[in-house]
């Protein structure tokens, strides 16, 4: 079945065509002893290393990078801090890892068939790329998921930030679990020659465990998780593209509908592109277990290199596809590379990304607005009870007022009768 160890540190197999579990390394020698030729017949001309080491490299340089803007991207930003963008960020960190520390190894080993790195990182060689395969598919997973939940369940509660990261050690610890057995079982040996590392695995008379823990690997970083997620987006899809919410046809719900079909237009991309990547990957080792032989032909190296170069190259596209499908990540990539000659400084106006400093900026501007907030309720409630007052003192001075004009008038009354009186008489 497949023999993922093989693609990302047991390189032996495909030069040697012999399997350490079933020969030994005397078997070895005298086969390669015996047929010179066969030994020579994978020895490439410099021109074709060049171009594949060309290929490699420009694997390595565009994954570092792209993803470790994409961190910088969700971490230094406040808004980008959502549960799918944290499943982004284990993602993107697996991926550079296992680009960083594996695919310069892989091009190596597979171009001279030595190992030149030790039986520490032998074992860790064959022990990451397994762990960072499960990790960033198993993201890709709880992403569909989570879209699913949001989508199809709106009124469910919604991942906290604390139960993200819980559920991303989970990933990370099952994903050491199921890579343990290829740390466990590396080893080097020294041939006449050199040095090679491989992955000895224990024969037991009741079942084949090679077998049994590749099929097992298969079907748990690539078939189970890919049936998930097809299943939940696809449900998903029918959702946002082949319903309506009747009666309902407001600019908002259809701003909301729409930021919601590109997140999951992104993430379907992601996932299709993930598949492609390592289908050969997978057929390639499956056809292995079957033909064993194939490992004979001297066209296999070639078509290795090519399967392997794909598989490590699912690494590379992610931030592309960010880019191109997100505005938001869009722009801070934009940000990242804004010493470009061609990137024009007013190529951020209008677009939603927030930096940390101007979120800062606007926490110190929503203070000083809740402070002069403060500030006018206290003057208006001054201001109110400045009015009561003036109100009770103007309404006193109008009683006041009244009741003089009441006396005045009463004066008034009495005196001209008074006068009335003394004329008549």
């Amino acid at each position: 079945m497949l023999s993922f160890g093989s693609a990302v540190g047991e390189m032996d197999v495909l030069y040697t065509s012999t399997d350490y579990n079933e020969s030994t390394e005397a078997n070895f020698s005298n086969s390669r002893n015996a047929t010179e030729g066969y030994y020579n017949q994978f020895v490439q001309p410099v021109w074709r290393i060049v171009l594949w080491a060309i290929a490699y490299a420009a694997i390595v340089i565009i994954s570092v990078v792209g993803n470790i803007i994409v961190i910088w991207i969700i971490l230094a930003h406040k808004r980008m801090r959502t549960v799918t963008n944290y499943f982004l960020v284990n993602l993107a960190f697996a991926e550079a890892s296992m680009s960083a520390f594996n695919t310069v190894i892989n091009f190596t080993y597979a171009i001279h068939n030595e190992w030149y790195y030790g039986l520490s990182y032998c074992r860790f060689h064959n022990f990451f790329p397994i762990a960072a395969v499960f990790a960033s598919i198993y993201s890709m997973t709880a992403i569909a998921l989570d879209r699913y939940v949001a989508i199809i369940h709106p009124l469910q509660q919604r991942l906290s930030s604390t139960e993200t990261k819980i559920i991303i050690s989970v990933i990370w610890f099952l994903a050491m679990c199921l890579a343990f057995p290829q740390y466990y079982y590396s080893v080097t040996a020294d041939l006449p020659d050199r040095v090679v590392c491989y992955i000895d695995w224990p024969e037991y008379k009741a079942c084949d465990f090679r077998k049994m823990y590749y099929v097992c690997v298969a079907i748990l970083i690539y078939f189970l998780p890919l049936l998930v997620m097809g299943c939940a987006y696809l449900v998903v899809g029918i959702t946002l593209w082949a319903s309506e919410i009747p009666g309902d046809s407001s600019d908002r719900y259809r701003e909301q509908l729409t930021a919601k079909r590109k997140v999951v237009k992104m993430m379907i991309t992601v996932v299709c592109t993930f598949a492609v990547c390592w289908l050969p990957y997978h057929v390639y080792f499956l056809l292995s277990e079957f033909f064993p032989k194939i490992y004979l032909e001297q066209y296999i190296q070639q078509v290795y290199l090519a399967v392997m170069w794909l598989a490590m190259s699912s690494t590379m596209y992610n931030p592309i596809i960010y880019c191109c499908l997100n505005d938001r990540f869009r722009a801070g990539f934009k940000q990242a590379f804004r010493w470009c000659p061609f990137i024009k400084p007013g190529d951020y106006e209008g677009l939603e990304l927030k930096s940390t400093k101007y979120l800062q900026t606007q926490n110190s501007m929503y203070k000083v607005s809740r402070m002069e907030t403060t500030v006018s309720t206290v003057i208006n409630a001054i201001d109110d009870e400045v009015e009561d007052s003036l109100r009770t003192k103007r309404l006193s001075l109008d009683l006041t007022s009244n009741g003089s004009s009441r006396s005045a008038s009463k004066t008034m009354s009495e005196t001209s009768s008074f006068y009335s009186n003394t004329n008549m008489s």
